[in-house]
C-alpha cells in the first residue's frame, strides 16, 4: 500500500467554509449553492486538498507532516481561490488621460478614432522591452493576488505585430514559471487593426491567420484566441474566419462580443464552440439562446462600464434565468477597467447586475473555472482538488459585496503553500 499521506496545512476553526461541491458549472438557481460548511476544517497534501469537514473531523481524520503549517482561521470565511478569466496584463503605460478626457465628455470610440485607446498602447508596448514589461506585469499579478486571485487568465493583443505579440506571450510564460499565480495565457492578436493596416485590413487577416497564429501555436505560447468582434473592429464574417483558422491550428476559443452594439458575436461565439464570450453588454435573446444551448460562458465585465461611465450592464439576471452559465472578471487593463480587485468587481456586480452574494461567488470560482476549461482542477474545495484557498476577514460571505472598496483577504494559499499573509503588514511570503 502506499504511505498515508500527511497534511502539510490545516486550516481549522472556519466560520463559514464555502467549498463550492456540486454541479459544475452552476446554472440558474445552482449558483445560491456554496456547499457551505459551519465551522470547517481543511486540509492540503502538497498542492493537493486531502480532506474537508468539519474543524473536528478534519483534526481527527489526517495525520500532520512535520513541519505543517496550521492556520487557526478563528470563524473567518474560508473560499477557493477566486479565478479571474478575462486580463489584459502586459502592457506598458497607463492610460489616466484618457480616462480624464472621457470624465470631459469623449466617448472611448471617439477617442479610438483619434489615434488612442488600444492603438495608444500598441505604440507603447512596441517600444518597451521585455524586461520592463515583466517587471510592471509581475506588480499587476502581485496585486490579483493580494486580493484572493490565485489563477488569471492573460492576454496579449497591445502588440499586433508577429513580433510584438511573441514578446507579449513570452512575458506571461515567464511570469507562469515563477510567479505563485497561475497564468493561462490568450492570443489577441485580433484585438485591432493597428496603424500601419489602417488601409489595408485584408493584409492584416492574412498576418493573423497564416504568420501569428502558426507561430504562437508552433512556440506553444498560448492556450485560447480571442477577438475583438464588434463592427468597428473585426465584423462577423472577419471573426468567423480568423477564429475558425485558430481553432483548426489547436487554440480553444475566446471572444470580445456585444460590448458596443448587438452584432451576433455571442450566437457566432456558440456556433464555433467556443470556451466564452465577454462583455456582453448588448447581448439579444437569440444570443442568450445560443449560449445556454452551447455552454458557452458568459464572462461579464462590470468594472468596464463602470469605468467607461456607462449606463447599460450585462444583463446578468436575463442570462441567469435562461440557463447560460454566468462568470465574473475585472478585465484589468489601461483603458477601459484600471483594476485588479475582483472583490470590487463582485460589488458592482450586485448593486448595478443584481447578483447575490452567493451568485457573485459562484461566478467567480466554480464558473470562472469552466471559462478556463479548468472546471475539473479548480473553483472548489474538495478532496483531489488544487489546494487554491483564501481566507477572509469576515465572518459571513454575504459581506463581501457589502463591504466595498477595501480589500478584505487576510490570507491566500497557492498550490498547498501560503503566498499572502495580510495580518502582518507588509508580509508576503
Amino acid at each position: 500500500m502506499p504511505p498515508e499521506k500527511k497534511a502539510t496545512i490545516l486550516i481549522k476553526n472556519i466560520g463559514q467554509l464555502i467549498t463550492m461541491q456540486g454541479p459544475v458549472p452552476r446554472v440558474g438557481k445552482s449558483m445560491r449553492d456554496l456547499g457551505i460548511i459551519e465551522n470547517g476544517g481543511i486540509a492540503a497534501a502538497g498542492e493537493e486538498i486531502l480532506a474537508v469537514g468539519s474543524s473536528d473531523e478534519v483534526q481527527g481524520r489526517v495525520s500532520l507532516a512535520e513541519g505543517c503549517t496550521v492556520i487557526d482561521a478563528e470563524g473567518a470565511v474560508v473560499t477557493p481561490g477566486l479565478i479571474d478569466p478575462h486580463t489584459h496584463p502586459v502592457f506598458a503605460r497607463t492610460r489616466e488621460k484618457e480616462f480624464e478626457m472621457r470624465l470631459e465628455g469623449a466617448t472611448y470610440q471617439e477617442i479610438a478614432r483619434a489615434g488612442g485607446g488600444i492603438r495608444s498602447s500598441v505604440r507603447d508596448l512596441r517600444e518597451t522591452s521585455s524586461a520592463d514589461l515583466t517587471a510592471n506585469t509581475h506588480k499587476r499579478l502581485d496585486m490579483l493576488l493580494s486580493h484572493g486571485v490565485t489563477t488569471v487568465e492573460g492576454k496579449s493583443g497591445y502588440g499586433l505585430s508577429t513580433e510584438s505579440e511573441i514578446k507579449s506571450l513570452r512575458v506571461l510564460r515567464d511570469l507562469d514559471a515563477v510567479h505563485p499565480m497561475d497564468i493561462v495565457p490568450t492570443f489577441l492578436g485580433a484585438h485591432e487593426v493597428p496603424d500601419e493596416y489602417r488601409d489595408k485590413r485584408e493584409e492584416y487577416i492574412s498576418l493573423l491567420i497564416e504568420e501569428m497564429i502558426p507561430a504562437v501555436v508552433k512556440d506553444n505560447l498560448a492556450e485560447f484566441s480571442d477577438i475583438f468582434c464588434e463592427e468597428e473592429v473585426f465584423d462577423i464574417e472577419e471573426s468567423r474566419r480568423i477564429q475558425t483558422a485558430a481553432a483548426k491550428a489547436g487554440l480553444k476559443l475566446k471572444f470580445h462580443a456585444e460590448e458596443l452594439a448587438s452584432t451576433g458575436g455571442a450566437e457566432l461565439a456558440a456556433d464555433l464552440k467556443a470556451v466564452s464570450a465577454d462583455h456582453l453588454v448588448y447581448i439579444s435573446e437569440a444570443g442568450m439562446k445560443a449560449m445556454a444551448a452551447s455552454g458557452t460562458v458568459a464572462v461579464l465585465l462590470p468594472g468596464t462600464t463602470f469605468s467607461l461611465g456607462g449606463k447599460q450592464y450585462a444583463p446578468a439576471r436575463n442570462m441567469i434565468e435562461r440557463g447560460v452559465v454566468v462568470s465574473l472578471s475585472t478585465d484589468c487593463n489601461p483603458g477601459s477597467s484600471f483594476s485588479e480587485s475582483l472583490p470590487m468587481i463582485i460589488s458592482l456586480a450586485a448593486v448595478q447586475m443584481r447578483l447575490t452574494a452567493a451568485e457573485a461567488l459562484s461566478a467567480v470560482t466554480v464558473n470562472a473555472a469552466v471559462a478556463l476549461d479548468r472546471g475539473d482542477k479548480i473553483g472548489q474545495l474538495a478532496a483531489g482538488r488544487q489546494a487554491d484557498m483564501v481566507v477572509w476577514d469576515m465572518a459571513d460571505y454575504r459581506e463581501l459585496p457589502y463591504h466595498y472598496g477595501v480589500n478584505l483577504v487576510s490570507r491566500v494559499v497557492k498550490r498547498g503553500k501560503p503566498v499572502v499573509n495580510r495580518r502582518i503588514l507588509g508580509n508576503v511570503s
